[in-house]
């Protein structure tokens, strides 16, 4: 029957590494608004791979949990299924391979949520420290607070310092520039690992309504 066919493929498809793109007849999953973000750097449309291999690494199970339970929900999706007979083939065939029940992958898949919050959580203290707006309990201050600092003496020397006017003007200048470059590089890597991030919880959460929708109460 061609239902089982799809199956057959949809799960042998999950147990082998994806390619590079989907299968033309694939189906579109359910979307999930995606969070506000923060702006990219100029020209970027994408996060930076290092942040899509970070929430990759960050979601990484051992087969057993939401996130593979997602990967053949779109193994099946690219077999041509679709809506509450995708979702609960899929549960068969993962609960089938992993013991798990319904309860468990649903706890399973508020794990993952929190687990990227509190990873996004950890990068915006991280992100704060490097700019300036908080001081580091260990180490020293970020590179970017210190030239803050340095900006702020150099503007008290230049008060002081008439004589020295000029030369202290253009360290200023010049300690100005390297905190605009230092605060751009700060915001392009928040902003992309920001997209990452969204784009990971955005699938997670249409994935999660989407089981429990078409699962609960069955």
């Amino acid at each position: 029957m061609a239902i089982l066919d799809n199956l057959a493929r949809g799960v042998k498809d999950f147990f082998v590494e994806e390619g590079p793109a989907a299968p033309a007849a694939a189906r579109p999953l359910p979307a999930a608004p995606a969070p506000a973000l923060a702006d990219l750097g100029p020209g970027q449309a994408q996060p930076e791979q290092r942040h899509l291999d970070h929430i990759a690494q960050l979601l990484a199970g051992d087969g057993r949990d939401f996130h593979a339970f997602t990967k053949m929900v779109k193994s099946l999706a690219a077999s041509g299924l679709s809506g509450p007979l995708l979702y609960q083939t899929a549960f068969n065939a993962f609960a089938a391979v992993t013991g798990l029940d319904l309860p468990a992958l649903l706890t399973s898949a508020d794990a993952l949520t929190q687990k990227l919050a509190d990873d996004r959580a950890k990068v915006l203290e991280r992100h704060r420290e490097k700019t300036g707006e908080t001081v580091p309990l260990k180490g020293a201050p970020s590179a970017l607070a210190q030239l803050r600092n340095q900006e702020a003496q150099l503007q008290a020397d230049v008060a002081a310092l008439g004589q020295q006017l000029a030369d202290k003007s253009q360290q200023l200048q010049d300690t100005q520039q390297q905190v605009q470059q230092e605060s751009a590089k700060a915001q392009t890597a928040l902003a992309s690992y920001e997209l990452a991030n969204a784009a990971a919880a955005a699938e997670l959460q249409a994935h999660q309504q989407a089981t429990k929708s078409f699962l609960i109460n069955k």
